[in-house]
């Protein structure tokens, strides 16, 4: 495959650090950015922490009457309501400046874009670095933000690579030395190796990547299937071929709710899910835009969550269309958990 070289930008603690850049005295306090939900008070869950809030143990997706149980001794904390306007904001600036260093530029979201920078430094990944760290600098000139940096011959392994050292990181992986980072890691660290294929291999007593590694493409294709089995066995290798492609932002629309009470009502929770397909329909119809992938989030009252997200064969800006997944995910999924 032809040689490349891929940097993938990614903002550290993005929502709560532009709260700091807003703050400056929220520095060295605790920030906690919360999603507060309908029921009111200090219903709701952590969109993200700073580094110093998830010292005391705070994390995504915990709910905030946790988080500020974990911060009791902490008086100076700041829990924060999400201000997303702010954050694209801050995130539209960040991205002009760093598109200009790429061949080919791909945003990923608000703190997240890909940068393949083959050409710009005629292949040679000491030019890249120099290039990254140019990047780090304006960006941080500019808006007082920092990022963390990967730079890899590809997508996968720059991604691994950007959360290496963070904050603030730069971390390279050259061809040369693919074998030799791939053994520092964990197969968790792996995107798209989750606690389901984790499971599944540790009843094969295999746990790390060394040992996934005895395993041959036929034996993983059995265990997982054609498509996962393959993906697998080139990812613990650090192989990746997915090019970093020209992409609009992408324009996602969502609504949230939390209900007035815990229940495990199928009714009630097939009602709740329709009156959320209904004011998303309105959203879609006021951007005059069509959908082609829906997803459902659910947080349940132990505060696991299960997510499910189907991509449509067309796009579509019907209701019916929102009705149909609803009601296929309700009666595959719901009823599964609450019988």
């Amino acid at each position: 495959m032809k040689q490349r070289i891929v940097l993938h930008i990614d903002f550290d603690y993005f929502y709560a650090q532009c709260e700091e850049i807003r703050t400056p005295d929220l520095k060295t306090k605790p920030v906690v950015v919360c999603m507060f939900s309908d029921r009111g008070g200090d219903s709701g869950a952590i969109a993200t922490a700073n580094y110093t809030a998830r010292e005391f143990g705070v994390k995504s997706g915990l709910s905030i009457l946790a988080a500020k149980q974990m911060l009791k001794n902490r008086t100076d904390s700041a829990f924060l309501p999400a201000d997303f306007e702010y954050y694209s904001d801050m995130s539209e600036k960040s991205m002009n400046i760093i598109k200009k260093f790429a061949d080919v530029f791909e945003y990923v979201g608000r703190d997240e874009a890909y940068l393949d920078v083959s050409e710009k430094a005629e292949l040679d990944f000491t030019k890249a670095s120099h290039i990254a760290q140019q990047i780090k600098n304006e960006v941080r000139e500019k808006t007082k933000l920092t990022c963390s940096v990967g730079i890899s011959p590809n997508k996968l392994l720059s991604k691994i690579a950007s959360g290496y050292k963070k904050p603030d990181g730069l971390t390279t992986v050259t061809p040369n030395n693919i074998s030799e980072f791939m053994e520092t890691l964990n197969l968790e660290d792996i995107h798209g190796i989750g606690k389901k294929t984790q499971q599944k291999l540790a009843a094969e007593n295999i746990e790390t990547i060394s040992q996934s590694k005895s395993l041959d493409i036929f034996e993983l294709i059995n265990m997982f299937g054609r498509k996962s089995g393959t993906y697998i066995y080139n990812a613990i290798r650090g192989i990746d071929d997915e090019s970093v492609t020209i992409r609009a932002p992408m324009l996602q629309l969502s609504k949230i709710s939390t209900l007035r009470e815990d229940s495990v009502d199928y009714a009630f929770l097939e009602k709740s899910l329709l009156a959320l397909c209904e004011k998303l329909h309105l959203s879609i119809l006021k951007e005059n835009r069509m959908f082609r992938s829906v997803g459902i989030h659910l947080t349940q009252d132990d505060l696991s969550t299960k997510t499910r997200s189907r991509m449509l064969r067309n796009p579509t800006l019907s209701l019916d269309e929102l009705k149909k997944y609803q009601d296929n995910y309700s009666r595959r999924h719901l009823r599964i958990n609450l019988h």
